[in-house]
């Protein structure tokens, strides 16, 4: 098998990363090209023994799956770049926020995969949504199931859900990022040292996923098994709510996947 990259920035390299740990595909095999960054095809060859190109008909003959992981603005440009080599059984995996399967099969007679991974993708450990049109075989279908799940957990969706997918989990490690920058400022100013604070707010987020994923309560009642009357946790939730954090953060997600729509019928229009 033969899967072609168009686009070599941090999504691309993730995902090559993931099959190439796992040795899902010989790295003969994966081909990668941008529009002009050789440092970056360089590094990636040395770094994964892949090929790179800048010839769209060494990048795409015979290949059997192309990732499109360019910036969603130049979207366009790339489809129209690649579509005189495409066959109409070659498998497009799209990994573009707001970019649509039907504006793909606008410029593509191909079966389309349209994926929404996060940067955690880089450490295995993406939460991956896709959704496919109906020219996708079985075969295909599982195939990418098996390439996405070497980044991280992968679930089948209808498009319609990717815009909420988008807002919750594709932006969703920056709000993570977001808590453990607070969770550090705090740290140095109740005394604590950078470095053993960080050690600390790490095994705090990796524990506090673990029993979301492991206990089977939900995070109200594993909120409310560490909140007790009149305790240190019960002070600091208080602030929290008195602050309203929990309805800035719902209205946080809900305008990522507003923006997320937006992005879509801006690009759709193009």
């Amino acid at each position: 098998m033969k899967i072609s990259f168009v686009g070599a920035g941090s999504m691309a390299e993730a995902i090559i990363s993931g099959m190439t740990q796992k040795k899902l595909i010989d790295h003969k095999n994966i081909y990668v090209t941008n529009r002009s960054d050789d440092v970056k095809l360089f590094t990636l060859k040395e770094k994964y023994k892949i090929q790179t190109t800048y010839s769209m008909k060494n990048l795409l003959e015979q290949t059997d799956i192309v990732f499109l992981a360019v910036k969603p603005k130049d979207a366009k440009d790339a489809l129209l770049a690649i579509r005189p080599y495409l066959h109409s059984t070659t498998l497009v995996i799209s990994v573009l926020a707001g970019i649509s399967i039907s504006y793909i099969e606008s410029m593509l007679n191909s079966p389309i995969i349209r994926a929404m991974p996060n940067t955690s993708a880089a450490v295995g450990k993406s939460a991956t949504a896709i959704a496919y049109n109906n020219k996708v075989s079985n075969e295909q279908l599982n195939i990418t199931i098996n390439l996405l799940s070497s980044i991280g957990k992968t679930t089948i969706v209808e498009e319609e859900k990717l815009d909420a997918i988008t807002g919750l989990s594709g932006s969703g490690p920056a709000y993570i990022y977001y808590i453990a920058e607070a969770m550090e400022q705090s740290a140095q100013e109740i005394g604590l040292e950078k470095t053993e604070a960080k050690k600390l707010i790490i095994q705090t987020l990796l524990g506090a996923a673990e029993m979301l994923e492991l206990s089977g309560k939900s995070p109200a009642d594993l909120r409310k098994s560490v909140t007790s009357p009149g305790g240190t946790t019960e002070a600091g939730i208080r602030v929290l709510d008195n602050s309203h954090v929990k309805e800035a953060f719902i209205h946080c997600i809900k305008e990522a996947t507003t923006q997320s729509k937006r992005l879509a019928q801006i690009n759709s229009k193009k």
